[in-house]
């Protein structure tokens, strides 16, 4: 084999060799894209999770005052509630 037909076997493997790489980087470019997006899928659920719970350290202060609540309205109902009649005041017809 002559000298230029060794440059012309280097030339030709580099190429393959630079497409070869050139397919290979495009391919982990696409994951790369892939990965961001769901990456930026989970920081949005996760800024939605935030949102949802940051005041979830009210729920006790809640609870309690929702149970003063029912207790008031029980003590109206037992003030405009009519006594019941003793069975001695039953009027008979």
């Amino acid at each position: 084999m002559s000298d230029n037909g060794y440059w012309a076997l280097a030339l030709g493997l580099g190429l393959v060799v630079a497409i070869v790489a050139v397919v290979l980087l495009e391919t982990f470019l696409r994951e790369v894209h892939r990965i961001e997006r769901g990456a930026g899928l989970v920081w949005t659920a996760g800024k939605q999770v935030a949102r949802n719970t940051a005041t979830t350290w009210l729920l006790p202060k809640t609870s309690d005052r929702l149970t003063m609540l029912t207790d008031e309205a029980m003590r109206h109902v037992a003030l405009l509630t009519p006594p019941a009649a003793a069975p001695s005041e039953r009027v008979t017809p």
